[in-house]
């Protein structure tokens, strides 16, 4: 499955284009780390024998981790650059996570910032020192000074870089998707940036903070009498505090979910668990540090114990078998279903006419999967692709010396390869050019395919097309997209859509004021948005009733479209299914 927001066009499931980050806890030297969550990058699979960890920060696609020596080690996603560790970099004392960056804070008060620049991120303003705490949002970072000021920098769209005038005596800080907070030592909350979901609204009469964290839309106070208060995006339910909550020594913000360290050493979790991301996982005890990134978390224990990580437990099917368990990914065909498993193993189960659900023996080491129309890919851990069910044209034949694969996508008869040098590799049906990647294609993020076209999202947030030209378009600021038979949505930073393609039934034509989308999909003749609320919006034909949305179907975290029908996964309910499936 894929991350970013970016889908094939027969995947089940969609994750939400989202970004934030989370800030670093410290613990003692000595421990262990726990990961869990969405681990599409390999973001929560903790490196091997890692140790004597005494902090640990995550964000949406990478994690770091700060040793007792004063190295740092990061793992997942290298994109930008944000887990190659400087040369040198030594004495380190606190680590920080942006969305595509990574920040260190020196034992002798000055900071070290790495990976994406695009907004001016890792330019650390000159002569920033005597430093003694480092926040690190999306795309910008904080840095809170000995004397209680706070430094800002980076993007500054929302406002969350303008410091207010005359802020002091700070004691604590925390960045958020676009908003930024500052404890004060009286126990109050200073808030700016990005407040459309309040999320920059303090709650009136809070008093006695003693830490504050901050996720994509919301903030989290921890009061000093062990109970926490939240405010903000409230759409997964993160904000929405357990009762009873009490006995919490420290918390984090993850994108659409919470986290709280209680003193006796176990979690509580609350909002989005798209990912498993508030499944704790079964006796994880004598936690002394968490860190929370977009869909994934960290753990800190200190019993020498390491927790293996595992992602989204599966789709809600009806028609899943019995006894099917820790499953992390979930792709669909024409007529068939394939899950990934957290150990790396695959289980089918549908039509078989083309071979489609016969596993190849002996397969492991998978860390992701889709689907053609009768056909399937799985990617694994050493970078190489595996394939099989229908080769009428060619689309199981992998490429001969194919590796280094970092992500897969499958379209209607013909498979796709994202290298990690950011080119495409692709192979099968090409009776539209669908295969013909162009010439000098490169820093592509992500892959979608349709029917009888591809797309490739690039790191500019441009988006290239190739085969069937009367599909072909492209866009800019992009973040996400998704191809489908005959037309391409694509998502921007903004909440906005962008489509193009075949629109014979009115699937490529936007909605007129549709904004705050989250996530895309798109069916063969209709298309789906995910609204900021966690309400849907659809469009397009309607034939079989895969545009008429359920009523009161609210709190959708996931939703995925397919031929001729739609699919919707609410907050604590099985997947809705709300038109007849076709098979085709």
């Amino acid at each position: 499955m894929k991350k970013n927001g970016i889908m094939p066009a027969l995947m089940l499931v969609v994750t939400l284009a989202s970004l934030v980050t989370s800030r670093a806890s410290a613990s003692t030297a000595n421990s262990f780390v726990a990961g869990w969550g969405d681990d599409f990058f390999g973001e929560a699979s903790i490196p091997d024998g890692l140790a004597n960890v005494i902090a640990v920060a995550a964000n949406y696609s990478h994690s770091l981790a700060l040793q007792a020596d004063g190295q740092v080690v990061g793992w997942g996603d290298n994109t930008h650059g944000q887990i190659t560790i400087p040369g040198g970099l030594a004495l380190v004392k606190a680590i920080a996570a942006g969305n595509d960056h990574s920040l260190a804070l020196k034992s002798d008060g000055t900071v070290a910032a790495w990976g994406d620049n695009s907004h001016g991120q890792t330019n650390v303003p000159g002569g920033l020192t005597n430093v003694k705490a480092i926040a690190a949002g999306t795309y910008h970072n904080l840095a809170l000074k000995s004397d209680g000021t706070v430094v800002a920098w980076g993007e500054n769209g929302n406002g969350q870089s303008a410091v207010p005038g005359g802020l002091a005596n700070v004691i604590d800080i925390a960045a958020g998707g676009f908003h930024s907070l500052a404890l004060e030592a009286d126990g109050t909350v200073v808030a700016w940036g990005d407040d459309f979901y309040n999320a920059s609204t303090v709650p009136g009469g809070l008093t006695h903070v003693k830490a504050i964290s901050a996720g994509s839309y919301h903030s989290l106070a921890l009061l000093s009498d062990g109970t926490v208060v939240a405010w903000g995006d409230n759409s997964k339910g993160q904000t929405s505090v357990p009762i009873g909550l009490s006995g919490v020594k420290a918390i984090a913000a993850g994108g659409y979910h919470s986290l709280a360290l209680k003193s006796d050493g176990t979690l509580v979790a609350w909002g989005d668990n798209t990912y498993d991301q508030t499944s704790i996982p079964v006796g994880l005890a004598g936690v002394k540090a968490i860190a929370a990134g977009v869909y994934h978390n960290l753990a800190l224990l200190s019993n020498g114990t390491l927790v293996a990580a595992w992602g989204n437990n599966g789709s809600g099917q009806s028609t899943v078998p019995a006894g099917l368990t820790q499953v992390i990914a979930v792709a669909a065909g024409s007529s068939h279903s394939l899950v990934l498993k957290s150990d790396g193993t695959v289980a089918a189960w549908g039509k078989n006419d083309a071979g489609q659900t016969s596993i190849p023996v002996g397969l492991s080491g998978v860390i992701a999967i889709a689907s053609g129309d009768n056909f399937c890919l799985a990617l694994k851990d050493d970078g190489t692709v595996a394939a099989w069910g229908d080769n009428g044209n060619g689309q199981t034949t992998v490429p001969g010396g194919l590796s280094d694969v970092k992500a897969i996508a499958a379209g209607g008869t013909y498979s796709l390869a994202l290298l990690s040098d950011g080119t495409v590799v692709a192979w099968g049906d090409n009776g539209y050019g669908q295969t013909n990647v162009p010439n000098g294609l490169t820093h592509v993020l992500a892959v979608s395919g349709g029917f009888l076209n591809a797309q490739a999202l690039k790191s500019d947030g441009s988006v290239l097309g190739w085969g069937y030209a009367v599909y072909i378009g492209t866009t800019t600021n992009a973040i996400a997209i998704s191809t489908s038979y005959a037309h391409t949505l694509a998502l921007h930073g903004d909440g906005t859509l962008t489509a193009w393609g075949g629109n014979a039934h009115g699937e490529a034509t936007i909605p007129a004021g549709l904004s705050h989308v989250k996530a895309v999909a798109g069916g063969t003749a209709h298309s789906l948005a995910l609204i900021g609320d966690g309400t849907l919006q659809a469009w397009g034909s309607n034939a079989f009733q895969q545009t008429a949305i359920p009523a009161n179907l609210t709190d959708v975290i996931a939703l995925a479209g397919w031929g001729y029908h739609s699919l919707a996964l609410a907050a604590g309910y099985p997947v809705h299914i709300f038109l007849p499936l076709i098979e085709k």
